[in-house]
C-alpha cells in the first residue's frame, strides 16, 4: 500500500478527536490556540540520500527539506530536533565535526536553534529531524477554490538532474555538473515569503515528492481538477541549456522531487499582490496552471494547447 492508504487505514481514526493532527492529511501538527507548528521527517541513506561521502552537504539537504515543511505553511521555523542512527563508520569524528560545521552555518543562515534529539546504534544510516515554528495561523491543504491560479515558487529540475550526475547517469563538465549537484544538496527556500504569503495563498505544499503528485496531495480530498501549462513550468537556464542541447523533454525533468519550492493556489483578483511581492522579496514566482472542475480530467497541455504526458508523476512511499 502507498503512504495515504497506509495512513487512513491504521492511523486516521485514532487521531479524529485531534484536531492539531488536521486529519493527518498536511504537513504538519498546528495547536491554533497555543500558536504552535510542528513537522516530523525521517531521511534514510539509499532511499532520500544516495551515500554519506559528504556528510555536510547529506545535513543541509536533510535539514533545509524539514523545515521546508514549515515555511510552505506560511510558518518561520524556529527550533529543530535531530536524531540520528549509524555507526562507528558513519558516525566518525571527522564526519561528525563536519555534520555540526554544517547545522552552525544552516542555524545563522535560517536563524534556527537546534535543541535536542537522539543518537542510537544501527547498520542502517538514518536521521529524524524535528522543525518547530510559532504562528497562530497556517495555509492549509484542501483550501484550493475552483478557478484558482496555479503557483509555483523558483525553478523545478535541477536538483533533479543533480541526483543523476551523482548517480553517474549523466555527464557534465565540472561547473554544469556543479551548479545541478549544489541544487540538490543545497535547495534555496524561499524563507522570506512566510510574512507575506497569507496575503493571497490559499492553500500550499512543499515540493518534495514531485510537481504533479504533490499537487494531487494538495487537493486531494476536494472535488477539483488542474490544468498545468508545462510552457510556463519555470526552470533554470542551464537547465534550460541542458535541454535544448541534449534534446530532453522538459515535462519529464520538473516533477521527480527534491525540489522544495513551494506550490500554491490564489484567486486570479491576487495577480497584482503576487507580482509585487516576488518583485520586492526578489523570489522568484510564476503562474503555471489553473484549478477546474473535478468533474473534468486533471491536464497538462503544451505551448499549442496539446494534451501532453510526464514521463514520471512524483515519488509515491510504497509499503
Amino acid at each position: 500500500m502507498h503512504e495515504f492508504e497506509l495512513i487512513n487505514s491504521f492511523f486516521s481514526k485514532i487521531a479524529k478527536k485531534n484536531k492539531s493532527a488536521l486529519d493527518l492529511n498536511d504537513d504538519v501538527f498546528f495547536d491554533k490556540k497555543k500558536g504552535i507548528v510542528i513537522s516530523v521527517d525521517t531521511y534514510i541513506m539509499g532511499n532520500h540520500f544516495l551515500d554519506f561521502k559528504f556528510p555536510d552537504l547529506v545535513i543541509k539537504k536533510i535539514l533545509r527539506s524539514s523545515i521546508s515543511d514549515l515555511i510552505c505553511k506560511g510558518v518561520k521555523p524556529k527550533f529543530y530536533f535531530i536524531s540520528g542512527s549509524g555507526n562507528k563508520n558513519t558516525f566518525t569524528k571527522n564526519n561528525l565535526f563536519k555534520i555540526s560545521k554544517s547545522l552552525k552555518a544552516e542555524q545563522k543562515k535560517f536563524d534556527i536553534k537546534l535543541c535536542g534529539g537522539d543518537t542510537t546504534f544501527s547498520n542502517k544510516l538514518s536521521f529524524t529531524i524535528t522543525s518547530v515554528g510559532y504562528s497562530n495561523k497556517i495555509i492549509y491543504r484542501n483550501k484550493a477554490k475552483l478557478n484558482d491560479d496555479i503557483y509555483v515558487t523558483g525553478n523545478l529540475g535541477d536538483s533533479y538532474l543533480g541526483l543523476q550526475i551523482l548517480k553517474k547517469k549523466l555527464k557534465l563538465n565540472n561547473k554544469k555538473g556543479s551548479f545541478f549537484i549544489n541544487k540538490y544538496y543545497q535547495p534555496e527556500l524561499p524563507l522570506r515569503l512566510t510574512k507575506l504569503f497569507f496575503k493571497f495563498a490559499n492553500t500550499s505544499i512543499d515540493i518534495s515528492d514531485g510537481l504533479i503528485d504533490d499537487l494531487k496531495k494538495m487537493i486531494n480530498r476536494q472535488n477539483l481538477s488542474f490544468c498545468l501549462n508545462a510552457q510556463k513550468i519555470p526552470v533554470s537556464q542551464n537547465l534550460f541549456t541542458i535541454i535544448k542541447t541534449k534534446k530532453l523533454k522538459k515535462i519529464n525533468l520538473i516533477s521527480n522531487g527534491d525540489d522544495y519550492q513551494i506550490l500554491f493556489t490564489a484567486d486570479s483578483k491576487k495577480s497584482g499582490i503576487i507580482r509585487n511581492t516576488s518583485k520586492s522579496l526578489g523570489i522568484k514566482i510564476t503562474k503555471i496552471g489553473k484549478i477546474i472542475s473535478g468533474t473534468k480530467k486533471s491536464i497538462i497541455i503544451d505551448k499549442k494547447g496539446k494534451q501532453i504526458r510526464a514521463k514520471y508523476n512524483g515519488y509515491i512511499h510504497q509499503f
